[in-house]
């Protein structure tokens, strides 16, 4: 599983979305009818509304938006942590991507990211390609071949090739001794914390706490120490 995988060639990462809307009323017409039209493809039970099902649009590219990237490499014995987070989403994917582009990390970084191949990196770039931002190296999948994806999921990394179940984060990281990042709030939580509670570093924390875990993780994967906390920097 780790053959030939080197900590310091990855750049760790974890987004945070929300709905694009506060509630569900506040959707302009056109918009809340394709939200009912969806709603009524991923209601279970029968019972539930579209107005219900809103609180969970935000994991859908389509009619949410992302609110904070957090990033983490290994640089010599420290962990260094950036994040981009704001509501102006155009902005934060602008500035991402022209840190991805720059040579340091178009030529010498992979991604990677917990359930990132079906959740965090095909969600950037739809939002990337919505927002009319240039998708970076990284993140352009345009005839690549499977083995010149320059993507690592630390999820799809512990299944061994069963693609029977998920396996949470805060699973893996009680199962190896790791600190769990849900020990505030929970992803189910961001969409009210950032539009009931306005409270975007609060996420912010919450969204490192995530990557802090995924590089400790692959790190226990690699049979490494994992980085103690007076190594991580930003």
């Amino acid at each position: 599983m780790t053959d030939n995988l080197n900590k310091y060639n990855f750049l760790f990462l974890d987004i945070e979305t929300v709905p694009q809307y506060a509630s569900y009323h506040e959707l302009p017409r056109a918009f809340m009818a394709l939200w009912d039209h969806k709603s009524e493809r991923i209601k279970q039970p029968d019972y539930d509304t579209p107005e219900k099902l809103y609180e969970r649009a935000g994991i859908y590219a389509e009619f949410g938006k992302i609110i904070c990237i957090s990033t983490g490499f290994f640089h010599n014995d420290k962990f260094r942590i950036k994040s981009f987070a704001g509501s102006d989403e155009k902005l934060l994917l602008e500035d991402f991507a022209t840190m991805l582009d720059k040579d340091s990390f178009r030529l010498n970084y992979k991604l990677c990211a917990h359930n990132g191949k079906e959740f965090d990196f095909p969600y950037l770039a739809r939002r990337m390609l919505i927002n009319k931002v240039k998708l970076p190296d990284l993140l352009n999948l345009s005839g690549k071949k499977p083995w010149e994806i320059p993507h690592l999921d630390t999820m799809e990394m512990w299944r061994f090739g069963d693609y029977k179940s998920y396996t949470s984060l805060e699973l893996l990281a009680h199962v190896f001794g790791i600190p769990t990042p849900k020990d505030d709030i929970k992803g189910s939580d961001i969409a009210r914390v950032y539009w009931q509670e306005n409270n975007l570093e609060r996420i912010v924390r919450y969204c490192e706490k995530d990557v802090i875990t995924i590089a400790r993780l692959f790190q226990c994967y690699l049979g490494e120490e994992t980085v103690k906390d007076e190594n991580i920097i930003s």
